[in-house]
C-alpha cells in the first residue's frame, strides 16, 4: 500500500499529459536523485528508500509513492511538494 497517493484531474490529450508527467518526474529526479522509466502510460521512479508510479488515465493522473521506514517521517512535506508540482504542471500544460 502506498504511503502517499495523489490523484490529479486534467483535461489534457495523452501526449500533453505525458509531457506534464515527465516534468513532475524531472523535478522529483533533480530534487531527490531518482531514476525514472516509462512503461506505456505509467512512469516508474525510484531511489534508495523511495519508489512509486505515476499512472496516466483519461482525465486523471495518479501518483503512488511508497516510503521505507526512514523516509516515513518526511511523508507530509513530500506529499505537499508532489501535490503542488502535480497541480502546477498538469494545469500549466493545459
Amino acid at each position: 500500500m502506498a504511503d502517499i497517493s495523489i490523484r490529479q484531474e486534467h483535461q489534457l490529450p495523452l501526449q500533453q499529459a505525458k509531457d506534464a508527467a515527465q516534468k513532475v518526474a524531472d523535478k522529483m529526479a533533480a530534487e531527490f536523485d531518482m531514476t525514472t522509466q516509462w512503461d506505456g502510460d505509467t512512469l516508474s521512479f525510484k531511489r534508495s528508500g523511495v519508489a512509486g508510479t505515476l499512472a496516466l488515465r483519461e482525465k486523471e493522473a495518479q501518483i503512488d509513492i511508497t516510503l521505507d521506514f526512514l523516509f516515513k517521517a518526511f511523508a507530509g512535506p513530500l506529499q505537499e511538494k508532489v501535490a503542488r508540482n502535480m497541480k502546477k504542471y498538469f494545469a500549466e500544460a493545459a
